[in-house]
């Protein structure tokens, strides 16, 4: 395996970690307010936003290289 083999590994691997630890934070920061007002639509919405930017993210850095 060539060092740019390699290197861009490493790269896609962090790249990974990264999505998925911004996915955990967003859920962390989601529980730690406590409970969620399923009626208040602005919020639900918001999060619904949120949370497809997030799997938009994670999508793309588990997508296989080209």
């Amino acid at each position: 395996m060539a060092a740019e083999e390699i290197q861009q590994d490493i790269v896609k691997v962090a790249t990974q970690a990264v999505a998925v630890e911004a996915v955990r934070a967003y859920v962390e920061q989601i529980h730690s307010r406590g409970r969620v007002d399923f009626t208040d639509a602005g919020r639900m919405v918001g999060h619904l936003m949120s949370a497809e930017v997030l799997l938009m993210d994670v999508a793309e850095a588990f997508a296989p290289a080209d």
